[in-house]
């Protein structure tokens, strides 16, 4: 089912990420962390999809487990880099076919290990141009990503918008953002996409920060800032994981309440594939 439609008849609720496990023998555990989280109705689950499609069979075969077991909405990740528009159409083709109504259009970026591939030569060379092309099969909906610090490639946070208007007027009819740990950066950005004239959902997306050095590797990458009293907080305990790791539920568990309590009505989460800090933290929110 795509999820313009799911989000149309729920009100509220909450979606998940997952990434493709690196072989066919990681099914059985993988989809042990999808039913545990399954209890919670989720609106859809996403799984990425690698630079230049390096993961596309894995991310293929995972959606599929999802659809064999489960009555979940799923959506695809889906890169520019490395891809022809013979061989998207080749993909989207199987999606279509296998009842993958959702896309995650992305420019993506060069993988590390993948060398000589540069992000803006190809058929495809932005996100909204990917977009404009699923568009036409008049199947998919459609999300896009958003930052509510801006992309690090962008001059400046208007800029960014400038671009995220070019993905929404191109097809995409919902938006998930990067991570981010300080509310203020989404209610801000979500101030100048209505000034934009954006008005399709943006789902906010929540990482919770279970691994202090881990989260800090991602959050430099992404350009999202960890709040000083996050990094204070955690700082004492950077050797003692289990403390750590309640401080960064607990702090995940305020953020999501306090979203909710400021009227969103949908939270994403970046599960790493694990359920127990997710479900720890739906499991403290008020029913909204």
């Amino acid at each position: 089912m795509r999820i313009k439609e799911i989000l149309s008849a729920k009100k509220s609720g909450v979606s998940f990420e997952f990434f493709p496990p690196k072989s066919v023998g990681g099914r059985e555990g993988f989809m042990k962390v999808v039913h545990e989280l399954r209890r919670y109705d989720p609106l859809y689950v996403s799984v990425t999809y690698g630079a230049g499609g390096s993961t596309q069979e894995r991310t293929e075969n995972t959606l599929n487990w999802i659809r064999a077991e489960t009555d979940i909405a799923v959506m695809s990740h889906l890169t520019c880099i490395g891809a022809t528009r013979k061989s998207m159409d080749t993909l989207l083709g199987r999606y279509v076919q296998n009842g993958i109504d959702n896309i995650l259009a992305l420019r993506g970026d060069p993988s590390r290990s993948v060398s000589g591939v540069d992000a803006f030569k190809g058929e495809f060379r932005y996100a909204k141009d990917l977009v404009e092309f699923i568009v036409k099969y008049n199947h998919f909906s459609i999300a896009v990503a958003v930052y509510p610090e801006g992309h690090f490639e962008s001059p400046d946070i208007w800029k960014d918008m400038e671009y995220t208007k070019q993905k929404v007027d191109a097809g995409a009819d919902i938006g998930i953002t990067q991570m981010f740990f300080d509310n203020r950066y989404f209610y801000d950005f979500m101030e100048r996409a209505r000034n934009a004239g954006i008005s399709i959902p943006i789902l906010p997306g929540i990482m919770p920060i279970t691994d202090c050095r881990k989260i800090e590797e991602f959050a430099d990458f992404c350009n999202a800032t960890i709040p000083m009293e996050v990094r204070q907080k955690m700082e004492p305990y950077l050797d003692k994981p289990e403390e750590m790791r309640k401080i960064g539920i607990d702090y995940a568990t305020a953020q999501c309440d306090d979203l909710i309590r400021n009227g969103i009505r949908y939270l994403h989460f970046y599960t790493m594939n694990k359920s127990e800090a997710v479900r720890e933290i739906i499991d403290a929110l008020p029913k909204w």
